[in-house]
């Protein structure tokens, strides 16, 4: 590359980095549209819409069916955002939240009455029509629902479809695509689905389907279905079709809602804590700018271009790809910020070593950018197909983290491999030609990790051990294992209207100390906009608790009894969820050990990575015990960073054993071949871990309490993954290689 061509790349990036970074301050016309202002926050961020809705009936419905209906209406409401939630409130009551938005006619009217779906044949049984067709085009029923039931005219209810899949199928008669929807009925549904369709065939009439007070869709039936797998053509669209699916599985709910009231909810966390992320985020990454300066020389320079332009795309495409953002979130992009760093600090450390072997300046940056590519390759693709195994299997708030990971995993890669080697490129053509710029590797003697392998596993077993110990005493003592919130074990919602409209930060100050006073629990506190109403959720009160916090209400801030209201609500976190996030994690694990079995043409690599994360989670479980930090909706999001975080780091430290055995032809000794390549990525695992540790360190030091407790154990996860992946990982691997030789060793 000549001087002139670098000094334009150069120039290009820089002008690049600077549009997009103006358009992530300013957006892209005078609203501010696309900038970082302009983001979908999560509820714990900026709030969002608070629908509550009862069962119709008299009879209190069965906890099954309110479980059912719940997890069926989560799946439903996750179309509007993946970090929505829905809980049972009372025993008869359902409430969803969904952030980001504040139309709340708007998503109602969407959502219409959950549970109210009926299939209706064209007449009944002597032959009056059910529904007849209007001049504005809209077919209208003719008698009423009550009416249809009394005499027979509802073919099936919701209950008897299993699903609905909006889909494309090819037509019979023109062979051209069309889109429908794809139904599928249960065992009852089947049969009685299969007279009236075999009914309506034969007198060539058609079954509507109505819900909400309308007729949404009246397709013709065009055959007998007798299998209970039904196909309604006719959509113009495949957001039609799919708008149609999502109706008829809502309506489809055991049990019948009606709308009981909707309201604007404020941000949980309030403007503080984004404003101390903010600040947090920016301090860190000066630190960690001027950490690989100081450290790298010319190359940290270059590191920090890329930096700047990974934090620049994030933003942007944030907004392009219309993510919501949540603490979730946060843990997502933290991850891929680590892993941006670690991308450059092992081809610097290539760079170095490459220098320490006597080649020019220019040749040790190709070799090391080549050298590197692997490591980077196998760790960013990893952590890639986990995050794309609970992308598509997770439950939305696992979703929100999966999201945000890809997105920066990918961004990270580009960043590292392409901005970063083109800027350090360019400032090697400009002048930085001189290997004291970048620094030259020191031989170093390898460590004796191997023969200290017994000492480190003996740390490790005994503080899992304690860990479960721990565990077991609070378990017998307080009936909970971990500290769980009200995410996971549910409590009481109490709302208070006082006479003033009260902040969120005022309800913090002035009423939260008083109320943990009382309950020795934490409280979650929702403003509700446009009105003097503060909800209050914490642990579940008994009777002289709940009389102690209304005394302490009416005698403090003078309000009335009858302005005070509870009620039990249900976790935000049903079982469903939790039993698919550890399906999407067994099956993400899975798929990390078939991707390392391929690559590293040995299995014993991935399991070794396996018990190393195994470990590391196990030893933050054991700290979450001990601390008593509260276990909240993040902390699925903070085991998955320190899962990813971990298999990464060992990925790096095998990869240097795999190309060691390989440089050496299996002559030299396996002790030392483990030893030597620990020792050689010590540099790296020391300097990624220490960076991605600053970023959390003053997310820690400045945040509020509930980020607090989520940066804490982070910042132990990462310390653990650093151990695991040199202390474990590598011996791990040797014990196993050593117990189970390939064939041409034995």
């Amino acid at each position: 590359m000549k001087k002139n061509k670098a000094v334009i790349i150069l120039l290009c990036i820089l002008v690049i980095l600077a549009g997009v970074a103006y358009i992530d301050i300013f957006g892209v016309n005078a609203m501010g549209d696309g900038s970082a202002s302009d983001i979908k926050l999560g509820l714990d961020l900026a709030g969002g819409v608070s629908i509550t809705y009862q069962v119709v009936g008299e009879e209190e419905p069965s906890s099954t069916d309110m479980s059912d209906t719940i997890y069926k209406l989560q799946q439903r409401v996750e179309g509007y955002s993946t970090e929505a939630i829905v809980y049972q409130e009372g025993s008869d009551r359902i409430n969803i939240e969904i952030p980001g938005v504040s139309n709340a006619n708007e998503i109602l009217k969407e959502l219409g009455r959950p549970g109210a779906l009926y299939f209706i044949a064209q007449t009944d049984a002597e032959g009056n029509s059910n529904y007849s067709y209007g001049m504005d085009g809209t077919y209208t029923l003719t008698k009423t629902i009550d009416e249809l039931l009394e005499d027979g005219s509802v073919v099936i209810t919701g209950t008897d479809v299993a699903d609905a899949k909006a889909g494309t199928q090819r037509d019979s008669v023109t062979g051209n695509s069309e889109y429908v929807v794809s139904l599928t009925l249960t065992e009852d549904g089947t049969k009685a689905f299969a007279d009236a369709t075999t009914k309506a065939l034969a007198a060539g009439q058609s079954i509507a389907i109505y819900y909400d007070g309308q007729l949404v869709s009246v397709p013709r039936v065009s055959a007998a279905i007798t299998d209970g797998n039904a196909v309604i053509n006719g959509q113009r669209t495949y957001e039609e079709a799919e708008q149609l699916a999502s109706t008829i599985r809502i309506g489809g709910l055991k049990l019948e809602l009606e709308q009981l009231h909707s309201k604007v909810v404020g941000a949980q966390l309030g403007v503080d804590a984004i404003r101390t992320s903010l600040i947090a985020g920016a301090i860190g990454l000066v630190l960690v700018a001027l950490f690989m300066i100081v450290v790298y020389r010319i190359p940290g320079v270059a590191s920090v271009i890329g930096l700047l332009s990974y934090v620049a795309l994030v933003i942007l495409l944030l907004n392009g790809f219309a993510m919501t953002l949540t603490l979730s979130g946060i843990a997502g992009i933290i991850l891929s910020v680590g892993m941006a760093v670690d991308a450059n600090v092992i081809i610097f450390a290539r760079i170095r070593e490459e220098l320490a072997a006597s080649k020019t300046v220019r040749s040790a940056i190709q070799a090391g950018f080549s050298k590197a590519f692997s490591a980077i390759l196998d760790g960013n693709i990893t952590t890639l197909i986990a995050a794309g195994v609970l992308l598509f299997l997770g439950p939305g708030s696992v979703k929100g983290f999966a999201q945000t990971l890809a997105l920066g995993i990918v961004l990270s890669m580009f960043t590292s491999l392409v901005v970063t080697r083109y800027v350090l490129i360019a400032f090697y053509e400009l002048g930085a030609k001189s290997p004291k710029l970048y620094g030259v590797a020191k031989e170093r003697r390898s460590l004796a990790i191997l023969q200290k392998k017994g000492i480190f596993m003996g740390i490790s077993a005994a503080v899992i051990a304690a860990g479960f110990i721990v565990m077991g005493v609070y378990g017998a003592k307080t009936g909970d294992a971990l500290n769980y919130s009200l995410d996971f074990k549910g409590g009481t919602a109490v709302t208070v209207t006082f006479d003033h409209a009260m902040t969120l930060e005022e309800a913090n100050e002035q009423v939260v100390p008083l109320i943990e006073d009382i309950t020795g629990s934490s409280v979650q506190v929702q403003t509700v906009q446009e009105t003097n109403e503060v909800i209050f959720k914490m642990d579940t009160l008994d009777i002289d608790q709940n009389e102690a916090l209304t005394k302490m209400l009416t005698d403090t801030f003078g309000i009335e009894e009858k302005m005070i209201t509870s009620e039990t609500i249900s976790s935000t976190i049903s079982d469903e969820m939790k039993s698919d996030t550890i399906i999407a994690v067994a099956v993400a694990i899975v798929c990390m050990l078939i991707y390392i079995r391929i690559r590293f043409k040995d299995i014993r690599f991935g399991i070794s990575s396996i018990i190393a994360l195994l470990h590391d989670v196990l030893v933050v479980l054991a700290f979450y015990a001990a601390a008593r930090v509260s276990v909240s909706n993040t902390f699925v999001a903070c085991m998955l960073t320190i899962v990813g975080y971990s298999i990464n780091a060992t990925i790096v430290i095998f990869d240097r054993i795999r190309e060691n055995m390989a440089a050496k032809g299996g002559r030299e000794d396996l002790q030392e071949t483990v030893n030597r390549s620990v020792t050689q990525t010590m540099s790296r695992s020391i300097f990624t871990s220490l960076t991605t540790f600053i970023m959390v360190a003053v997310l820690y030091v400045l945040g509020v309490t509930s980020i607090k407790d989520f940066a804490l154990p982070l910042m132990v996860g990462i310390v653990c993954g650093t151990y695991s992946s040199v202390c474990l990982a590598g011996s791990m691997w040797y014990l196993f290689r050593r117990k189970f030789r390939p064939k041409q060793e034995r």
